[in-house]
């Protein structure tokens, strides 16, 4: 059975327990994966791609709020009235 690896950087589960910082930066600031017998068992992600991750996907659930009120009629409000 084939899988799919979405990074460019692998490494194996003995690899990982040996020298877990230095799997970590092959990856470059990159994702690396994690293979179990040649399957991608869980991918390691360094802490800065997972925040662009993160706020990514809260920018794309805020564009889809946006998008599903725009239809909506436009309701005037003076500051003073907050």
């Amino acid at each position: 059975m084939s899988n799919l690896i979405y990074a460019t950087v692998t490494a194996s589960v003995s690899e990982l327990k040996k020298n877990p910082m230095g799997t970590v930066s092959a990856g470059e600031g990159q994702t690396v994966a994690i293979l179990n017998r040649n399957a991608p068992a869980f991918y390691c992600v360094p802490a800065g791609a997972y925040e662009a991750l993160i706020d990514r996907l809260e920018d794309m659930e805020l564009n889809a709020i946006a998008d599903a009120r725009a239809g909506e009629p436009v309701v005037k409000v003076a500051l003073d009235e907050l």
